[in-house]
């Protein structure tokens, strides 16, 4: 069974990563297209979580086959492992490309966490927890990873800052990082100033729960109707979660930085009713036509989203002209092609848009020669 309402929304998720990704550069953009600074939540802060949920979900038709006879083998874990291991040697590329230079990687103080690597380690546990978890044992882990992330954040001090700081440097998953990651490889922009990591190794615990949020929801949906009764079951599930996250959040934050338990509620919720909303138009009534061009990125989301970000790295690591008036090549398509006539903010939207045309343009070439990037 091929759930297209996912590739959907897989597609709508990878093409909002490209527009806020991009417009995110020139630093004037509406408010919506940028991550909150601390607390809070935007939809920009929706997209990351929404990549776990769909990895989750597509899981619980991948592993069917393992799950439903209760025999995993030892080359579904090998299989597992590979993925995960490509999907992290991806994020350090993409990292090192940053590093040093075009071409250039320095292994000395390359940045280890981040996107890719968070998307691998949570998909790797979360696939070892439902291969060797009973349903209620699976359930059982969720809670107790999101309420301990929670009680050992709040209430276990951190050496000179205290119990409960939440901030860049004083919070508890910082200070673990710090433990066990060089200094010289953790995050050093934003505030972080190599002192912690916004995709830090402790603060991927509770992203575990994003993916297995997505799994328990392919889980219930292949074995509902397709019908609009399994869109309401999946729309209340939401706003359940919305209501749980956003209440957790006035003890515990909503903050996609610290991946928040309650934050992780409140984007699976989100998750849940785009979900919902593409699963009615798309699997029941069969309105497939306004689609199409997300589908079709959807089935390229690995080989977009690792092109997207090289373009980016690309455009801003890039110079025009010589000397101290040279400006970064994205600088220069910037403000010549699109400030120069549309303003600051429209600026930035319309050169982010024009480059998610770009890359549906190429997803699009890629589907009519059947080239679809897997790992």
């Amino acid at each position: 069974m091929r759930l297209s309402s996912l590739d959907v929304f897989r597609g709508i998720t990878i093409a909002a990563m490209i527009l806020v990704n991009m417009a995110g550069v020139a630093g004037d953009v509406y408010p919506p297209l940028s991550h909150a600074d601390w607390h809070g939540c935007t939809p920009t802060d929706l997209v990351f979580p929404f990549f776990l949920f769909i990895v989750g979900v597509a899981m619980s038709f991948s592993l069917l086959k393992y799950t439903a006879a209760n025999k995993p083998t030892s080359k579904i874990y090998w299989r597992i492992l590979r993925r995960a291991a490509i999907l992290f040697a991806l994020g350090l590329l993409l990292n090192g490309f940053w590093n040093q230079g075009i071409w250039t990687f320095n292994l000395s103080n390359i940045r280890i966490m981040g996107v890719l690597q968070r998307i691998s380690l949570s998909y790797l546990l979360a696939a070892i927890a439902v291969l060797k978890l009973p349903p209620k044992g699976q359930w059982i882990l969720a809670g107790v990873l999101l309420i301990g992330y929670w009680l050992t954040m709040m209430y276990v001090p951190v050496p000179d800052y205290g119990a409960g700081v939440l901030t860049r440097t004083g919070n508890f998953g910082a200070y673990i990082d710090r433990l066990i990651i060089p200094q010289a490889h953790l995050y050093a922009a934003d505030g972080y100033e190599k002192l912690g990591d916004p995709e830090g190794l402790f603060s991927t615990i509770p992203a575990v729960v994003n993916v297995l949020a997505g799994y328990f929801t392919g889980e219930w949906i292949r074995n509902q109707p397709v019908k609009t009764r399994t869109s309401i079951g999946l729309g209340l599930f939401g706003i359940g979660c919305l209501m749980i996250g956003w209440a957790w959040g006035w003890i515990f934050p909503i903050n996609k930085k610290l991946w928040t338990s309650s934050y992780v509620l409140f984007s699976s919720g989100w998750a849940l009713l785009l979900l919902a909303a593409c699963y009615e138009l798309i699997e029941v009534r069969l309105m497939r036509r306004w689609s199409k061009a997300f589908e079709i990125m959807g089935l390229n989301a690995i080989a977009l989203f690792t092109a997207s970000i090289l373009l980016i790295k690309i455009l801003v690591r890039t110079k025009i002209g010589t000397g101290e008036t040279a400006i970064t090549t994205y600088n220069w398509i910037y403000q010549n092609i699109f400030t120069s006539w549309a303003g600051t903010f429209n600026g930035s939207f319309l050169f982010a848009l024009f480059t998610l045309l770009f890359w549906l343009a190429i997803a699009y070439l890629m589907y009519r020669q059947n080239w679809f990037l897997k790992v």
